[in-house]
């Protein structure tokens, strides 16, 4: 819808754990690339995008109750409130246009589905009450394929950068490629191997584990698109926030 642009995903929480949650980005830059964080009550962020209404230019949102999606949204208007900060990360999909012009095949493009990610048994670094496995996100490729892909994300550090697993699924915790916890499956051919990147799902693992009274995230798959082109994120280590 607008190819070209960096895609973010979103996390809104009270102002009261804001600090926790930078702090967990800072120290997880591989899942929780920071874009931009907004101030309390704020519902733009001009650091991603102008004329933003966070509220109601993503396609879609889950609100949190004590750590449980409860509700999935398309505006989170009714929902707004004055303490909330809002974080933009980024998002493998960022890189997605790269690995394309390259000739590389994206698997779940290719069958209009959503990428398929997964929990793992990778620990992510614990800042606060927040904490948790790490979430990928999973694309086959020929071994040959999978080194290029590797070179071409890892240029792209606001978008995950290189992945952080290859091969074995089983390693990282990973018993059903067919069965994701998020997105759609997508099938691994014969002579391919599973790729995977971190993925900016990972946040709403550590909203769970945290068990915040409220908070909000994207729906995943659901992407805030950006003002940013992504050329300019590539090689960059983070964007000011």
């Amino acid at each position: 819808m607008a190819d070209g642009y960096v895609q973010a995903n979103l996390v809104i929480l009270p102002e009261a754990d804001a600090a926790d949650f930078l702090a967990y980005c800072r120290a997880n830059p591989k899942p929780c690339p920071l874009l931009g964080v907004g101030r309390p009550g704020d519902v733009s962020l001009d650091a991603v995008a102008k004329d933003l209404d966070i509220r109601t230019d993503l396609p879609g949102y889950r609100i949190f109750r004590d750590g449980v999606s409860t509700d999935r949204v398309s505006d989170i208007t009714p929902y707004w409130r004055d303490d909330l900060v809002t974080f933009a990360l980024g998002c493998s999909f960022s890189f997605e246009h790269a690995l394309l012009d390259a000739g590389l095949p994206v698997r779940h493009i290719e069958l209009g589905r959503n990428v398929p990610m997964f929990r793992t048994t990778i620990p992510t670094v614990p800042r606060g009450s927040f904490t948790g496995p790490l979430v990928v996100t999973m694309r086959p490729y020929r071994p040959a394929d999978a080194i290029a892909a590797i070179l071409l994300s890892e240029r792209y550090p606001l978008a995950h950068g290189a992945p952080v697993h290859m091969a074995f699924p089983e390693a990282i915790g990973i018993s059903d490629l067919g069965n994701p916890d998020y997105g759609d499956p997508v099938p691994v051919e014969p002579g391919e191997i599973p790729v995977f990147w971190a993925c900016g799902v990972t946040p709403q693992a550590a909203l769970e584990q945290a068990a915040l009274p409220f908070a909000i995230t994207h729906d995943p798959g659901h992407m805030l698109i950006t003002d940013i082109a992504n050329t300019r994120i590539v090689g960059v280590d983070q964007l000011e926030v």
